[in-house]
């Protein structure tokens, strides 16, 4: 028999946080790989592995009792078994209890051994969640256990709580491993990082007893509380979480502040001047305020952090542009980001067509650039080119600058934290760093801009230039579809040109959605005499190239297209944009295609058809795009409805996947959690340390910026 490996207990003076997984018994080198898939290394990590939800399993629920959607208990016999293959194998098998009603359990992914336990008579403790079905009430993959004939159910005394999970990592295993972990919680006193007279002035429970609470809560709890994260040990679990995001921010900025810059400022302005006097449009004082102030940070020697948020067409690129001339005037480069190939060649039109006249030349790197094309473009980065505007291909190797001065990204949010280093970090020279400029045209509500934009300053863009006639929109059902294409032919024989976006490719029944192909091809036949052009990302670059100019050209009187038009593209004389399956669409991204129409002084309409019927989500939505061209306003809804990790695009930014804290929900904190953790900062730097470690550790590349 072979010996038993007996770990050495920790010394005493050990903090038992930064205990290694490993020293826990029973965790073995497999489950310290499955723990490690979690990013759970350290005791400390297990304590703060939070539930996602609950279970309870406190009571046993007659079948008579049962409400639809909720998650229940029950005990029942087998009455009845199928097994079905008709379209998909399934396993049906009715339960009775004392209540002498029936419910079904639904399997569609079982074996034979399974089927073959089920049999009339056998007695199940089952759970899951409750829903209508043909047959009346059923569960689908419900968890059970089969009792023997006389055998006791046994409830738990506590919820269950069930956890974020990898594969090869059962719930029981899991809930195992933490509560061995739990068991090395210190006291109170030496757990907090907040300093006590902090907790006591924002009314601060103990950690502890939270992270004991939502761990193990009792059979008493509020289940409901629980439920909906509003419970007070989450919602002080939720307030250090967000704490110290908004420390991490802080630090980074921090940390670039304390780089030096090139000062881009104190030249003759010559450039800003001639750009300026070449306009066909006077600037609205909007633009002018922010150009100021960004204008003022580039002639700091300081690295710049600032966000300009505006609303569709309210003309961010021309504060881009303006910045670019101070850059280039003080003898060094430019980069501009954007997120797609269509919308990078919507910045190098501009850009040219602005600073060509001023003998600038704007270079141009993006994937399609291949071959000679891509090595000459590469020499001229390393050696003249004043202005490069590209995509991710900015960040590659092999991209080196001469002398990056200004970094510009576009759409912030669709690349995140990470990435906008990456570019930055080619304009290193010695101690000096680029000043970055981040544009949006997602207005981020207040709450938002406060917490994931804590690194940067932000500057609004809050009045669109004069004579743009607001956007009329209206919702349909696509009942109506041939009254929209009947008035799709009348704005077209008045010379108008028009938008028909759909939100699929390739057909799908299941999802309803129109076709672009289809839509096309009924929209060809429907308008005789016209032309109609298609795009769509599955189409080659240049090939998508030569519809749009085609359309700019006023060649095409309508272009149907996939949500790839979505932000970038400007055709004036484009006065009518259709949206199919609007319902489908988030407010955001109907509020940035609404916005390529009504970009001139034409009268613009915008039509929304939907599939009725319509959920509650999807009207409200619909509501707001009839209520409102206000971006701001309809960022602020968008949060609402939707919350923080889908308005900011949480699987890009990569810093909002929150174990419990929501931004919507927790809005309130932000105050609070704001004044905390500027005096953290400036009195408490070790703790403001140890706090980011324990919520973000390893992942945290950006604090150290």
């Amino acid at each position: 028999m072979a010996a038993r490996t007996v770990r050495p207990a920790p010394p005493a003076d050990t903090d038992p946080g930064m205990v290694p997984v490993s020293a826990l018994p029973g965790v073995g080198p497999a489950l310290v790989a499955a723990l490690a898939r979690l990013g759970l290394e350290r005791v400390q990590d297990l304590w703060f592995h939070l539930p996602l939800r609950y279970e309870d399993k406190t009571r046993v629920t007659a079948i008579a009792d049962l409400r639809v959607g909720e998650r229940a208990q029950v005990e029942g016999v087998v009455e009845a078994v199928e097994r079905g293959f008709r379209y998909r194998p399934q396993l049906k098998v009715a339960i009775g209890d004392n209540s002498r009603q029936t419910l079904l359990l639904r399997f569609f992914h079982f074996n034979r051994a399974q089927a073959e336990q089920l049999l009339p008579g056998t007695r199940l403790l089952c759970y899951g969640e409750v829903r209508h079905g043909a047959q009346g009430l059923e569960m689908v993959h419900p968890t059970y256990q089969r009792l023997g004939g006389d055998e006791t159910v046994n409830v738990d005394e506590l919820l269950s709580p069930v956890y974020p999970t990898t594969e090869g990592l059962g719930q029981k295993r899991l809930a195992g491993v933490i509560a061995k972990a739990m068991a090395l919680l210190p006291p109170a006193e030496r757990l907090e990082l907040i300093p006590p007279e902090l907790c006591a002035e924002h009314g601060l429970t103990s950690l502890r007893d939270a992270l004991l609470y939502v761990h193990r809560p009792p059979p008493d709890a509020h289940l409901g509380q629980l439920m909906l994260g509003q419970h007070p040990a989450q919602q002080r679990l939720a307030f250090e979480e967000l704490l110290t995001q908004h420390l991490s921010l802080k630090r980074m900025r921090a940390a670039v502040r304390r780089r030096h810059a090139p000062k881009l400022g104190g030249g003759d302005g010559v450039l800003r001047a001639q750009l300026l006097g070449g306009l066909p449009f006077q600037l609205t004082a909007a633009q002018q305020r922010v150009s100021a102030e960004v204008a003022q940070d580039l002639a700091q020697a300081k690295p710049m952090l600032r966000l300009v948020q505006g609303d569709v067409g309210s003309g961010k690129t021309v504060v881009a542009a303006l910045a670019a001339l101070a850059a280039v005037e003080a003898g060094h480069q430019v980069a501009l980001m954007a997120p797609t190939e269509l919308l990078a060649e919507q910045h190098l039109h501009n850009f040219r067509h602005w600073l060509r006249p001023l003998g600038i030349e704007v270079a141009w790197l993006a994937g399609k650039v291949t071959g000679k094309a891509r090595k000459l473009a590469l020499e001229r980065v390393a050696a003249e080119a004043s202005v490069v505007i590209g995509t991710h291909a900015l960040m590659q190797e092999g991209v080196a600058f001469a002398r990056l001065g200004l970094v510009i990204v576009d759409e912030q949010h669709r690349f995140g934290v990470q990435q906008r280093l990456a570019l930055r970090d080619k304009g290193k020279d010695g101690e000096l760093v680029p000043h970055q400029l981040v544009l949006t045209a997602t207005p981020i509500p207040r709450t938002l801009a406060m917490s994931a934009y804590a690194d940067l300053d932000v500057s609004s863009i809050d009045e669109l230039p004069p004579g743009r006639t607001p956007v009329q929109t209206i919702a349909i059902s696509n009942a109506r579809r041939l009254e929209v294409i009947e008035r799709i032919h009348a704005a077209c024989a008045e010379g108008r040109q028009a938008y028909w976006v759909c939100t699929l490719i390739e057909e799908s029944e299941q999802l309803r959605a129109q076709a672009a192909e289809v839509a096309h091809a009924e929209l060809s036949a429907a308008l005789s005499g016209f032309r109609i052009g298609l795009i769509h990302g599955r189409m080659k670059p240049k090939e998508k190239q030569a519809v749009m100019d085609a359309f700019k050209a006023g060649e095409l009187a309508v272009l149907v297209a996939t949500t790839v038009i979505e932000v970038g593209v400007d055709v004036p004389r484009a006065s009518l944009m259709v949206i199919e399956n609007s319902e489908r669409l988030g407010l955001a991204q109907l509020h940035q295609l609404r916005g390529r129409v009504g970009r001139g002084a034409l009268a613009s309409n915008c039509v929304l058809l939907y599939q009725p019927p319509l959920g509650q989500l999807a009207r409200e939505r619909l509501q707001v795009m009839r209520d409102t061209n206000d971006g701001f306003r309809i960022a602020e809804k968008d949060l609402e409805l939707r919350g923080p990790g889908e308005v900011l695009g949480t699987r890009q930014t990569g810093q909002l996947s929150f174990r419990i804290a929501d931004l919507t929900r927790d809005a309130h904190l932000l105050p609070a959690v704001q004044q905390v953790g500027e005096h953290m900062l400036k009195e408490h730097p070790r703790q403001t340390g140890q706090l980011i470690e324990r919520w973000i550790g390893g992942a945290a590349r950006f604090v150290h910026a």
